[in-house]
Order: structure tokens, then sequence, then C-alpha cells
């Protein structure tokens, strides 16, 4: 076994990898960009070194710097984690002629598997069923065209040299599959360096169902069993469970069969994941992860293995730990994905600090694996997963359950974040029921997604309450260091010299203001909220919660500000106000309107009108690119475009006035983007 190890990645999956190899006795490097100088993973390591720029080409993809880095610390393996070079070939030879010990499959079977079209091809020859489409070398528009029209609309385009994702379209019709395909091979070059892809006849209602495996170098290979990953938006994994609910016996066996066998035809070695895609008794090989995947502690949580430590065994060169036949599994696990995005506006990336966040304590049956701290930035350049909260039961149904319990507990605040869409998907009778397919989300998206509404009295009543708990325990603060602690002026109760005992406050919710007004009592309050009367009272619990009562039903919360923003959360759901301060003069809107705006900070990277140009509703304007996905500014009406006030290339902030669009009949008003 080496004694060193270097991890060439970033947030949770190198925090991650590191707990394991601090537990196994060895030393650990971490890298990071200028951008994770202080970042939770350069701190979880024995050592860290910068390797260049905030952008992942000058640091986390710079095959280069990474090997300068291992030679420089004398770290004598190299684990990939997931993303940037994990699946990356070039990458496992550079380490190779460095004599370091690369952590993950030889570079013959990364090229084999890590490019789809050809693994496709591979598989078939190995009898493993495939996904009818095609997956040819030619890549020009015309064939592609035409192999569209073979297979038979609606098809789906994917990215050849990667997943998660990116380079990801579907397209319901001829007429679309141009512009897709543009955006698609724009996407997969900034993303994997390779605009190459492939086509496939898109499946109504399928799962994604995939099986973990192992290999060594001494041939031997086996599964530990699969997980359902069908919960997804914009093609990407939001929630992931272990073992798949529902499965036909001879339907898993056949799977598990299947992705041994794909294990076999390429010669592996290492952690990899084949991936399958299910419908009814049908399943056909989509891909194989040549890594170690973001969802892998489900598997450790049913079967109580230790993935990352296998991975580091197996690269130094010893037998699997175990045969098939002593590996079991117990129980039922989930993972959610917590991530800085705004369900409401198509699930498009966040930024912002982290000025809350505490996760639900961790535990036998509950694990979170992050990256962040409270006080982080969540900026433009990187994913914005925030954690993974993985749940254990001893049945799925129990497994269900302790996920919402743990939603529900989970508080982060400071950055808009998807905890409730995962909470709403936690509780909903169709996925307790186990209905699970790849179009979930968007078939429940009203319940899941549902429009705003006014927050209900009890969110009023939990913020006006921790309002003046908090002006309370500032004037007691403030009463200690004074000569007169008993000044009258330091009294948080509402005190007056000619006047009734009460304070006005008045908040802002999605819809419009909203009144309270606090009578102080000698027991409690008096909350009048909308002509509503109701006596309260309120303290803070040890966990930082807030319990309070109106009209003797007792209620629990959590009550997290950021100075006048208030995030209230109650039995598992957010209600978002603002404090509107009386001593702050207001700020009138500008209707005057006219401005599409970024719906975040990113990179112009297409243009696709000039000024003057006349354009349909929905006409695609220009294209951001944040995150490494890309999102399509379009028109919000028939008009003109005014002015273009960015060109490909330029960075731009959220907010930014991107274009100014003129409506015909009308002015456009300050118009939304998507």
């Amino acid at each position: 076994m080496f004694s060193k190890l270097l991890i060439a990645n970033r947030g949770e999956i190198a925090c991650r990898i590191a707990r394991t190899a601090r537990r196994m006795g060895l030393k650990t490097v971490a890298v990071y960009s200028e951008a994770d100088r202080d970042a939770m993973h350069a701190a979880a390591a024995d050592e860290a070194l910068g390797i260049g720029a905030a952008a992942a080409r000058e640091s986390y993809l710079a095959i280069p710097r990474i090997v300068a880095a291992a030679r420089e610390s004398g770290a004598e393996a190299v684990h990939p984690g997931y993303g940037f070079l994990s699946e990356n070939a070039e990458f496992a030879e550079a380490c190779a002629r460095a004599g370091l010990v690369f952590v993950g499959p030889p570079p013959a079977a990364i090229r084999a598997m890590g490019d789809k079209a050809a693994s496709k091809s591979l598989m078939e020859k190995a009898g493993v069923p495939i996904v009818p489409g095609y997956h040819g070398l030619a890549q020009d528009e015309k064939t592609l065209a035409k192999e569209a029209k073979r297979v038979g609309y609606p098809v789906l385009i994917k990215a050849s040299a990667g997943g998660g994702g990116k380079g990801m379209r579907v397209v319901e019709r001829a007429e679309e599959l141009a512009a897709a395909l543009s955006s698609a091979k724009r996407e997969a070059k900034a993303a994997f360096g390779d605009d190459r892809v492939l086509i496939e006849k898109y499946l109504q209602r399928p799962r994604h169902v995939e099986v973990q495996v192992f290999a060594d170098k001494q041939g031997h290979a086996l599964h530990i069993f699969e997980r359902d990953c069908s919960i997804q938006r914009r093609y990407q994994k939001v929630i992931e469970e272990a073992p798949a609910p529902g499965l036909d016996p001879d339907l898993r066996r056949r799977m598990h069969d299947a992705a041994v066998a794909a294990v076999r035809a390429v010669g592996y070695v290492g952690a990899g994941t084949v991936e399958f895609i299910v419908a009814g008794e049908f399943f056909a090989f989509m891909e194989m992860n040549t890594r170690l995947q973001v969802e892998h502690p489900v598997t450790e949580a049913i079967t109580g293995l230790d993935l990352v430590e296998w991975q580091l065994r197996v690269a130094a060169g010893e037998t699997l730990p175990l045969a098939q036949a002593q590996i079991a599994a117990r129980g039922h696990a989930i993972e959610a994905r917590l991530y800085a995005e705004d369900p409401a506006r198509d699930f498009l990336p966040a930024t912002g600090w982290l000025e809350e966040l505490a996760p639900p304590a961790d535990g036998p049956d509950i694990r979170v694996d992050t990256g962040v701290r409270r006080g982080d930035r969540i900026g433009i350049d990187y994913d914005p997963m925030i954690a993974k909260l993985i749940v254990r039961g001893e049945d799925r149904a129990a497994a269900v359950r302790r996920l919402a319990a743990a939603l529900a507990d989970y508080r982060v605040a400071g950055v808009t974040t998807n905890r409730e869409f995962l909470f709403r998907i936690a509780t909903h009778p169709a996925y307790a029921a186990g209905e699970l397919d790849t179009g979930f989300i968007a078939r429940h998206r009203a319940e899941l997604i549902p429009a705003p509404v006014p927050a209900p009295h009890a969110a009023i009543a939990a913020a006006s309450l921790a309002r003046v708990l908090q002006q309370a325990a500032a004037a007691r603060a403030a009463a200690e260091t004074l000569a007169d602690p008993w000044s009258p002026w330091q009294r948080r109760d509402g005190w007056r010299l000619n006047g009734a005992t009460y304070q006005d406050l008045r908040w802002r919710d999605a819809l419009g203001e909203r009144a309270a007004r606090v009578h102080y009592g000698r027991a409690g309050y008096v909350l009048e909220i909308e002509n509503r009367r109701a006596e309260a009272t309120a303290e803070w619990e040890a966990d930082g919660a807030l319990a309070f009562a109106l009209d003797g039903s007792r209620a629990r919360g959590a009550v997290l500000q950021v100075r006048d923003d208030v995030t209230v959360m109650l039995d598992g759901l957010e209600h978002r106000l603002h404090y509107i301060d009386p001593l702050i003069p207001g700020v009138a809107l500008d209707e005057s309107g006219g401005h599409l705006t970024a719906p975040m900070p990113g990179k112009v990277v297409e243009v696709k009108v000039t000024p003057g140009a006349c354009v349909k509703r929905g006409q695609a304007l220009m294209v951001l690119e944040a995150m490494k996905m890309e999102h399509t500014i379009a028109a919000p009406a028939d008009g003109t475009v005014e002015a273009v006030h960015y060109a490909a290339g330029d960075l731009v902030e959220e907010g930014a006035d991107l274009i100014d669009f003129a409506a015909d009949g009308a002015e456009a008003g300050d118009a939304s983007s998507r």
C-alpha cells in the first residue's frame, strides 16, 4: 500500500476521500484553485497545494499542474474523485509516466467505456442489449439529421465523452435538431473538451437503474447491487436510492450479470458503474462511468462497505476484499442532492454566501457529505452542490420517512436552494408509492414547484416573535455594558411613557405587504395579524429552533435571518419574508421596462440577434454559460431588439441588463429570461 495520496478534485468528494485515507493511515495532499484557497477540502488534507486560476481548465483540468503537484508533495498515488479528470485516459497515462499510481481503471478501459458511442458498439458485440440509435464517427449535421430520422423522433442527443446531463438534449421534431445539436456540442466541448455526440431513441417514462461494479488486477469481477437514479432534473440526478425498488428478481439478476459481463469485456479494474435504461421488463445499456459515482454512499449504507477503501486497495494491487457471495445488503438507503439552485426558475444555479448552514446531525442512519461550511461562498466556477444527504431505513418506507424528517431539519440561508423541492418529492404520495421514472419531476411539477402563495399567519407570527425576542436579547446585552443597566431606554418590552405597549412590524412576502402588531404582556404577547388576534408565547430552544404557541396551539420551526431577509421553516416548507424597516425610505420600482436581465452570473457564449431585429415570443436571443451548463435568454413576446449590451465571451453579473427589448404594441417591461 502506498503511504501518500494526492486527491485531484475539490468539494465534498475530496473531503470524503480524505476521511477514508486518514482512517487507513495514509497522508493526503489536496489541490486547490485560486477560488478555493480557503475551501473546506483544502483544510481537510494534511497538505494543500495551489494549482492555478479559478477556471477549471487552468487548475482542476490542467494535467501538467496536477502531476507536478503530486511530484512536489511526494505523493505516490492520485485519486481523481469524480468529474474533472476522473475519466480522462490522458491523465491516467500522465500519472503512469510520472511513476504515480492512478486510483482508477487502465487507460484502455477508460477509452473504451468513456466514449459512449464506442462503448455501445463494444457492448453490442458482448451481447449486452443497447438502445436503438446512432453511435458513428460522422458528426456533420446532414448525417446526424439522417440518423435521427431513421431512429425516429423523439430522440435524445448525448455527449459521447461525458455525462452528468451536460451536452444532452431531447429533440421532439426534426426542425428543432439543428439548434439542439449546436447547443449540445458547444456544452460538451466546454465540459469535456470533446464535442462529439450520439443519438438515441428517446424512451417514454423509462427508469434509470445502475449497477455498482468492481474488479481487481487478478481478474476477479463482481457487482455490489444496484441503484435507482430515475428522479432527475435537467437530465441530472437529484435523488438516488438502493436497492432499486420494485424490480422483478429475474430482471435484477439479468442486469447484474450484464454489468459484470461489461466489466470483463473491457478488462476493467477498480470501481465503476454500468448504467441501464429500464422500461417494464426491457433493459438496455446506456453507458459505463469509469469512476466512483456521486451516489455511491447509498450502496455503502446498505452494505456497510467503504468503496473508497476498496478503490485504494485495488489500486495498490490487492485482491477484492470480498467475494460475490460474501456481499449482503440490509435495508434501504436514499441520497438527496442539496444544490444552490432555484427550482422555480428552471433550476438555474444560484450564487451567494452560506449565511446559515446547519445540517441534521450525523448518526447511524443519517450521513451528510459536504465540501462547504457556514460562511463559504457558492460561486459560478464549479458545480453548485452544497451537500449530499444520505439516510437509511430497515425498509423503503422507513427510509422515505427519515429522508423527509432530515430535510425538514436541514437549515440553509443566504443562497437559494432546492431543499424545499427535495422535501416535496420525499413527501409526495407517488414517490412514497415507488412510482419512479425519469419523467417524475415533469409530471408532478405543479405540486413540486407550486406557484407563490401568501405566507401563512403562522409564518408571519414566527418571524414577528423571533424579531422581538432578538430585540430583547440585544437590549439585555447592551444594558450589561452601561453604567445604568436599568435605564428605560434599554427596555425592549414595548414600554412607552404615554401610550400602549405594542410594536408594529411590516413584512413583504412573494405577493405583497403583510402587517403584524405585537402587544407586550406580563406572560407573553398578543399578536394581531390582518384582523386576527391570538395570545402568543415564544422561546428559543437549545438547537436554535423557535418554539411558539398561538392561542395554546404549539408549533416549532426555524427562523433564519440574513439581515432583513427572513426564511421561516415550518413543517418542512419555507416561507420567505422581507422586513420593511420604517427608518429606511421605500425605493420606487423602475417600471419603465424593456430590459432582459441575466438570471445568474456567467459568461455569454453566443449572441443570436442584433439591434433592430424583429423576433417572436420564445425565440432564443442570447446563450449564457454558468457552472458548465447553458441557459437560453428568450424573447418574452413578439417584439424588437433595441440594443445588445454584451458580446460572446463577456462575463456578466446576475441582474445585468443584457438586451433592451420592446414588445409589439407596448413596452415589454422588465422581462424574465429562461
